[in-house]
């Protein structure tokens, strides 16, 4: 995993703003060391401190300034993350340092084995942590790790609740006791009269993928833990999903034969929003085509990376755009949208992810082209080598009979 992307994201999780009233001030660092480095001798004693233990296991710093800079903001960004979650009074949360270098007897035995990556161990478990390496987003991630993970609905408002989150993999559960071992695999829990608004069963989970309105109801049971996890690992790319900071890297790294098809609109935009429903509209349609799988990216989560987007693609995110991106060189082909018209209809624009899915489009057409462009110059260069032949050779046939005109000449003085 690297971070490039984000080093600015640490900066702005460090702002020193001051409102002058109390209740809105953003954290600023303290200068207390809270994040410790790990060697062989003291990692089990810091680890046992704490309930949750974060660790960075991050490339070795050489002697370049830039990348001794650049590991000083990722160090600033786990200090100020460990600096906001000191205050938990129910988890002892602690933040280490695991150099690939310097320390790759503990990374052996910690099980760490991706470079700069962050492991957070927690009830015997290791999360790996795929998101930017900014404060805030790490810290709603813990945040996240370390609450119950099963919300149990039992009325209307938390059932209204639940239909709101969409952008989200959603487990749902309806069992007769709440002491079931399933129940800690399930993100929610609902009660018999819930269960019946849901047309759910006894015993059965469901499955709602990402901006789907009907769920699966998982085969198989009585489940048992494995068949729940293997059917969620198998069912992890969704036909539409959006872009978090939290998981940016694990999202882009699960591409599709080298490539992805990206969708960049801003919701809270008339534009962007309309466009966004069309999208769900044509990833519902198609939700059973396992070759389908749609990245939505809102630009106002990355505003760092819109310049970067507009100049690599060549495109504008002042208005939506949809493109099929080369994981590899990033390489790329948008459908033609006049910012002037309507969006796209839903079929119109499931007519060209056809198209994409097919091959009609092709990233890769763009390296034909320049390959074409390259013969091209070749045969010119060979049309102009030819040609300066020929010019040499007339030249020489033109010195020839000049020679022999004036052979004739001196016979005819004689």
């Amino acid at each position: 995993m690297k971070w490039g992307w984000v080093f600015l994201g640490a900066l702005l999780s460090l702002g020193s703003l001051s409102w002058g009233e109390k209740g809105l001030e953003i954290p600023e660092y303290d200068g207390k060391d809270r994040v410790h480095d790990l060697n062989a001798k003291n990692y089990k004693s810091v680890m046992k401190k704490y309930d949750v233990m974060v660790i960075y296991y991050h490339a070795h710093v050489e002697n370049n300034k830039n990348a001794q800079k650049a590991f000083e903001m990722e160090e600033l960004a786990l200090e100020l993350a460990a600096q906001v979650l000191d205050d938990i009074d129910d988890e002892d949360i602690g933040f280490g340092l695991v150099d690939e270098k310097k320390d790759l007897s503990v990374a052996k035995k910690l099980g760490l084995d991706e470079v700069e990556s962050i492991y957070i161990f927690i009830d015997n478990e290791i999360i790996e942590y795929d998101g930017e390496l900014a404060a805030d987003t790490l810290v709603e991630f813990l945040y996240d790790v370390i609450e119950d993970p099963v919300e149990i609905i039992d009325n209307e408002r938390e059932l209204k609740g639940f239909h709101n989150i969409d952008e989200d993999i959603k487990l749902v559960g309806y069992f007769k006791s709440e002491k079931s071992f399933l129940i800690a695999k399930l993100m929610f829990f609902v009660h018999i009269q819930i269960a019946k608004k849901l047309n759910m069963k006894l015993n059965e989970v469901d499955f709602y993928e990402p901006f789907m309105e009907e769920p699966v109801t998982i085969p198989g049971k009585p489940y048992t833990e494995a068949e729940l996890v293997d059917y969620i690992e198998e069912h992890d790319r969704p036909t539409l999903r959006k872009l978090e900071p939290h998981s940016m890297y694990e999202t882009w790294e699960d591409d599709i034969d080298g490539e992805h098809i990206v969708a960049f609109a801003e919701e809270d935009d008339p534009d962007g929003f309309e466009f966004l429903e069309i999208l769900k509209e044509v990833a519902r349609e198609n939700t059973d085509n396992p070759d389908l799988s749609i990245i939505w990216i809102d630009p106002d989560d990355f505003s760092l990376l819109v310049p970067y987007w507009e100049k690599t693609f060549g495109i504008d995110l002042g208005s939506p755009q949809i493109g099929v991106v080369d994981v590899e060189d990033a390489d790329s082909v948008w459908m033609e949208m006049d910012d002037d018209e309507d969006m796209p209809t839903a079929d119109e624009l499931e007519d060209w992810i056809e198209d994409v899915l097919s091959g009609k489009i092709d990233p890769d057409d763009d390296d034909d082209d320049d390959d074409d462009d390259d013969d091209d110059d070749d045969d010119d260069d060979d049309d102009d080598d030819d040609d300066d032949d020929d010019d040499d050779d007339d030249d020489d046939d033109e010195d020839d009979d000049n020679d022999d005109d004036d052979d004739d000449d001196d016979d005819d003085d004689e």
